[in-house]
């Protein structure tokens, strides 16, 4: 592409390349690529379902180790709570207080989403918060109560919750206080994470809201700490800029705001593997900011994550082990029949047909391809019909079939057959993960050498009114890790309670 000297000055400002820019145009051009599904992963085809016995021997083998690993809990915290509170912005853009009553409201809009919220709203853990600072002619009718009530949640003025990363809104309510999900992060740490009585922990942020964490870190460090008898290591980054993607018009063509200037938006949470990049560990255990229990539940969460670790560090052992054998090239036949039975077996991997027929180099490299790679298991729970992605066989453009974590925007949907498999799994991906992105000799893999680039995302937006196209990297647990070795081990359906909107805190798991 021909880009003006101007256009080139705003790319590089943005950290982007001229060639990085012109391959984002190319793919809005082309369209894509739909994922191909071959079955959905289901126990004992792609999924492992442990036994209560073997559960306790993949826990044994995590306590045992840790004491000698490096262990980081990373969490992507960046978001906005703007989309958990969508229907209560809906309801202060459309509400007129001299016109109408609350209900009159309710009753005329049709929401049920605030008829959940308004019916139960002293149950929210922020309530007493928000209460206590209405005056008293905020609290003469019901109607008047409840929409200062929401006023002082939302606004500037008061709590500004739309406007707060999910990571430190009021998750929890213990009857004298209230625990953000970030507090609740630390408590999980304590919990599986910790090691020598010391937990370190990475938050991906936006960069307005890190002084937000860091304050309110400082205001709970010591009683988190007294009470786990674990000192903490918390440290932040923030999406880079130069993981922006530019934003066209409909035809493809580079948006343009009002004032002439290109548009560039954020990459998506795919865009975090370069940040993930940055940190390095023995086990690092991936989990999004709004899936926590309460406190009385972090046990039963422990045990499985604990157990997921040990399933990784058993797994890498016998990876390691083979590794070495090839690369020093002392492997005997019975050994690489077994290697072969591992792969086959333990990480569902397809041995070519032509394997026999390759020259001993040939076999070496072969397999020490599959080898070399960051490892992942990812914990999955039975689909109670969540939105969102799970377990698939997926075969590439080379036709070589693996397992993946695909989303719903990665799958043909006019294509009955793919959809019928997509709406056919059993599992759903919580992001539950635990991942080795070491090499058997130390060394820390270079993520970015294992992502699918054609696993992107193109979407529909708007900016100003305008319709444009956006472009989001391949999700982080998607095409991202698309080239990881990939274990999918079922977890307790307990171990999952994500808060996407609102009124999900007042599902009794989420009520102490």
């Amino acid at each position: 592409m021909n880009f003006t000297d101007q256009e080139i000055s705003e790319i590089r400002e943005h950290g982007l390349t001229e060639k990085q820019v012109a391959s984002q145009i190319k793919l809005f051009e082309n369209g894509v690529p739909n994922v191909k599904l071959i079955a959905a992963a289901t126990i004992s085809k792609g999924i492992f379902k442990l036994s209560e016995q073997e559960e306790l021997n993949y826990r044994e083998i995590y306590e045992h180790k840790k004491k000698n690993l490096e262990i980081l809990k990373f969490t992507p915290a960046s978001g906005a709570a703007s989309r958990m509170f969508k229907s209560v912005f809906k309801f202060l853009n459309d509400y007129d207080a001299e016109k109408e009553t609350v209900n009159d409201y309710l009753e005329r809009a049709g929401s049920n989403a605030m008829k959940l919220f308004f019916a139960n709203y002293e149950k929210f853990p922020f309530y007493d918060q928000i209460i206590d600072q209405l005056e008293e002619e905020e609290l003469a009718t019901e109607s008047l109560k409840k929409y200062a009530f929401i006023k002082k949640m939302m606004n500037a003025d008061g709590e500004n919750f739309g406007n707060l990363p999910k990571g430190l809104i009021p998750f929890h309510y213990y009857g004298s206080y209230s625990a953000t999900a970030f507090e609740e992060h630390l408590y999980e740490a304590a919990a599986y994470a910790e090691r020598d009585d010391h937990a370190k922990l990475h938050f991906t942020v936006s960069p307005e809201h890190k002084e937000a964490f860091e304050n309110e870190f400082s205001d709970i460090e010591s009683s988190v700490s007294t009470s786990t008898n674990t000192n903490f290591d918390v440290s932040y980054s923030f999406q880079k800029p130069e993981t922006d993607t530019i934003a066209v018009t409909p035809d493809n063509k580079m948006y343009r705001k009002e004032d002439g200037s290109l548009l560039f938006r954020p990459g998506g949470h795919g865009a975090l593997i370069e940040n993930l990049n940055d940190v390095d560990a023995d086990v690092i255990f991936i989990k999004n900011i709004d899936n926590v229990l309460i406190n009385s539940k972090i046990q039963d969460l422990a045990k499985s994550k604990r157990m997921l670790a040990g399933v990784l560090l058993a797994k890498q052992e016998q990876v390691f082990k083979y590794a070495r054998l090839l690369d020093e090239d002392s492997i005997t036949g019975s050994e690489l029949k077994e290697l072969l039975k591992f792969l086959e077996n333990e990480f569902s991997t397809r041995i070519s047909d032509e394997f026999d027929s390759f020259s001993k180099e040939e076999k070496k490299s072969y397999l020490m391809n599959i080898l070399d790679r960051p490892l992942r298991v990812c914990g999955m729970v039975k689909n109670e019909g969540e939105p969102g992605g799970g377990p698939f066989w997926v075969a590439d453009k080379e036709g070589e079939v693996a397992l993946q974590i695909i989303e719903s925007a990665q799958v043909n949907t006019k294509d009955p057959k793919q959809e019928d498999i997509f709406k056919n799994s059993t599992h759903f991906n919580p992001v539950d993960i635990v991942a080795g992105v070491r090499n058997y000799k130390g060394e820390k893999y270079n993520l970015l050498d294992f992502v699918n680039p054609d696993l992107a995302f193109i979407a529909n937006k708007t900016d100003g009114g305008n319709e444009i196209k956006a472009l989001e990297l391949p999700g982080l647990w998607n095409g991202a890790m698309a080239l990881w070795n990939t274990l999918f081990v079922e977890v307790p359906l307990e171990t999952f309670n994500p808060v996407k909107t609102v009124n999900d805190l007042l599902k009794p798991s989420h009520q102490a």
